[in-house]
């Protein structure tokens, strides 16, 4: 059995998602003359790969030290949308369901492409990756609850849609470029398509029902498309935590392993090492202009 990291680098460029607090580090101590080096680290929850907890939105929830290890790992549908979905697009379950098998009680591993924009990438581009992907419906939201997912993971921002968030109202210049992309797209503007009574749905109307996501997913994730794997994320055993970082990865076994070793070795990589595809960012882009022409 091998494992494929599936987690972004963590470091002080890492972008938290705004106006929570990113990473700050400094040494307490060092090894002249304390004979050791030490750090001290101040951030918030939300930050690199990390894993939102029901009690992020939802009071009587669990704490993220209550999440079983059955329940963090265990078989995913990793599908790949960035062949259709561009800026500010909304995604479907049938966008899911035409590229992979999706079961009751799977994992769901959304590649939106947009973690090639994520600060590790060579295309990186913060606004891009935190306020224009895709997100979801209501649609989507439901059907998740019908197949009773356990949880969801997406490689962008938020597993909103980042309009159904408070960075519409932060962010004016991009909602009126979403508001051009709505109107063409459902003939309905930004503020009547996501109105108050959807306001951040894949939180407020699905962590009562235990289904909680991931956001930020990255690493090796572009090995792994279209596909299913069994996948776990490792959070701290958080007592009262609200939501946590974590490292997430997928396990194979060590000949299917060794295959995506040498199709990695083909790939251009990041500063980090890890393999990426630019074919998606060519998709995404035409995809993008369309939208915005």
């Amino acid at each position: 059995m091998k494992l494929i990291d599936l987690t972004i680098p963590l470091g002080i460029g890492t972008p938290a998602w705004p106006t929570y607090e990113p990473l700050q580090i400094k040494y307490f101590k060092r090894l002249a003359p304390n004979g050791a080096n030490g750090q001290l680290l101040t951030h918030s929850n939300h930050l690199g790969t990390h894993l939102d907890g029901e009690i992020h939105f939802y009071t009587p929830g669990k704490d993220i030290a209550s999440l079983d290890m059955d329940y963090l790992v265990h078989e995913a549908a990793i599908v790949d949308l960035s062949d259709v979905c561009g800026d500010y697009d909304v995604y479907t379950s049938k966008m899911v369901e035409d590229r992979v098998e999706v079961k009751e009680g799977d994992i769901l591993v959304i590649h939106t492409g947009y973690h090639h924009f994520g600060w590790d990438q060579p295309t990186a581009d913060e606004i891009r990756y935190m306020v224009k992907h895709p997100g979801p419906d209501r649609e989507f939201a439901e059907w998740c609850k019908k197949l009773k997912l356990r949880w969801i993971a997406v490689d962008c921002g938020s597993a909103h849609h980042p309009m159904n968030t408070i960075i519409r109202t932060w962010m004016p210049r991009q909602a009126k470029e979403a508001d051009r992309v709505f109107k063409k797209k459902f003939n309905m503007p930004l503020e009547e398509y996501f109105d108050d009574s959807k306001y951040q749905l894949m939180h407020i109307e699905m962590f009562p029902y235990g289904i909680v996501h991931a956001e930020c997913f990255g690493g090796e994730l572009d090995l792994l498309l279209n596909r299913r794997v069994q996948v776990g994320f490792f959070p701290w055993r958080f007592v009262d935590g609200e939501s946590c970082i974590g490292r997430a990865v997928a396990f194979l076994e060590d000949k299917e392993y060794d295959d995506l070793m040498a199709k990695k070795a083909t790939m251009p990589k990041t500063k980090f090492g890890d393999a990426y595809n630019p074919a998606h960012v060519e998709s995404l882009n035409q995809l993008s202009k369309a939208n915005l022409a």
